[in-house]
């Protein structure tokens, strides 16, 4: 086979497996988006997040998530974290606030967050992290499997799993709506069409026995949603009555048909743009 024709080859085989980018700077940021095709990670020059102050209604979650990040910061042992529970009731937005409270105090400390889809390449970004100066919390969003989604056999064998485990600079974060990242019917269904109904179940719940602390969130009552917005209107200087507030926020969940932490920063949202104040 000529020249030619090898480079020709071996250019179709890049394209089909593209090589991974080298580290970045990792002191150019504070965070980053693991991508593949080719496997890069990319700096996020601002993050899209709330000061931890203004999160109400999860005092015990914010306390643990907060005691958690600090002693993983400060190069302590820490767990792997899942918040679970109620959609909107801000669990992202804590992982988040809760990195930029701390990485003020400690700024190696990053945020690198990880897309469900791509979590069969996560061995290769934590091969990537592992070698790296800093602490980094990983973070998947809307963490879930369904039927015949091999993805969590994936992110099973880092978390304490595998021979290599997971580094000792990284760890994990995520959020769910379910506390044992599967549907109920789900289960149900592993249960009663199995030869071993519970050995068949424990294959995918024990990947949540993985995470150390497990922190649920619930529906928030209507004293604690006009408190979340009450909190924006102090913080972003926004005035408004309290009668005012109490009657267009309670309307504003009525139309939507369901009271939480989004909702109330939905509703903020439409408020200060109707007073013309910027949330920058």
């Amino acid at each position: 086979m000529s020249a030619p024709d090898l480079t020709r080859i071996a250019e179709a085989l890049e394209r089909l497996a593209p090589a991974p980018r080298p580290a970045p700077d990792f002191t150019a940021a504070s965070a980053f988006v693991w991508h593949t095709d080719p496997d890069r990670l990319t700096a996020i020059a601002r993050v899209n997040r709330i000061d931890v102050g203004l999160l109400v209604g999860i005092d015990r979650a914010r306390d643990t998530l907060l005691a958690n990040t600090r002693q993983f910061a400060a190069g302590l042992p820490a767990n792997n974290v899942l918040l679970w529970g109620a959609r909107g009731m801000g669990k992202s937005s804590l992982i988040k606030a809760v990195h930029g409270a701390v990485q003020t105090e400690r700024p190696d400390l990053k945020i690198v967050e990880i897309q469900r889809e791509d979590l069969s390449s996560i061995g290769r970004c934590l091969t990537l992290l592992r070698g790296a100066a800093g602490r980094f919390i990983l973070f998947c969003d809307d963490l879930s499997f369904g039927h015949d989604d091999a993805h969590y056999k994936s992110l099973k064998a880092v978390l304490d799993g595998g021979i290599e485990g997971r580094p000792d600079n990284v760890v994990l974060y995520a959020t769910s709506n379910r506390r044992h990242l599967m549907p109920r019917d789900m289960i149900e269904n592993e249960r009663s069409t199995a030869i071993s109904p519970s050995e068949a179940v424990e294959e995918k719940v024990s990947l949540s026995d993985r995470f150390g602390l497990w922190l649920g969130f619930h529906p928030c009552d209507q004293d604690q949603y006009l408190a979340m917005i009450r909190g924006y209107c102090d913080a972003y200087g926004v005035a408004i009555d309290a009668e005012t507030l109490r009657a267009e926020a309670i309307e504003w969940q009525a139309t939507r048909g369901s009271r939480s932490g989004r909702v109330a920063w939905q509703y903020f949202t439409d408020l200060a743009g109707r007073r013309g104040v910027t949330l920058t």
